[in-house]
């Protein structure tokens, strides 16, 4: 139940129950029609979210055609994924712009362009503390 709650509505993170539920859901694991409307689905092509979420991009098909959930590692980083989209969107005030920051090259991420820091949780966490600094106006 908590998860068709969480798969029938935009994500928004704002208590502990927002998080309980998003426990849950990553437990049961995402299935590949909520995947597609998460925040950010669109600014990356299969082969980045195969790279992100270290699938095949023939399994990725696979996922789609038979409507598959993702496994809770996966559900997981599309969720954290979905989380910095919404903190971008905030911070940036547009997705469309937050999406071409993350495809820019970034000095403060060590000239790497910050999507390419998504496949893992130490670059997700990177990309994020640029978030608060750039929300924060500290830029370096």
């Amino acid at each position: 139940m908590i998860m068709k709650t969480i798969e029938k509505k935009p994500l928004k993170i704002a208590s502990n129950t927002d998080m309980l539920s998003m426990i849950e859901t990553v437990r049961k694991g995402i299935n590949f029609k909520y995947f597609l409307s998460v925040p950010g689905n669109g600014s990356f092509n299969l082969r980045e979210w195969s790279n992100i979420l270290h699938l095949s991009e023939r399994t990725m098909q696979r996922y789609k055609k038979e409507s598959m959930r993702f496994e809770p590692l996966q559900s997981e980083k599309i969720l954290q994924i979905a989380m910095i989209f919404q903190k971008g969107k905030d911070v940036f005030g547009d997705e469309d712009k937050f999406s071409q920051w993350l495809s820019s090259e970034n000095l403060a991420l060590g000239g790497a362009k910050p999507k390419e820091l998504l496949d893992n949780v130490f670059g997700i966490k990177m990309i994020e503390d640029e978030l608060i600094k750039i929300e924060y106006g500290i830029f370096a």
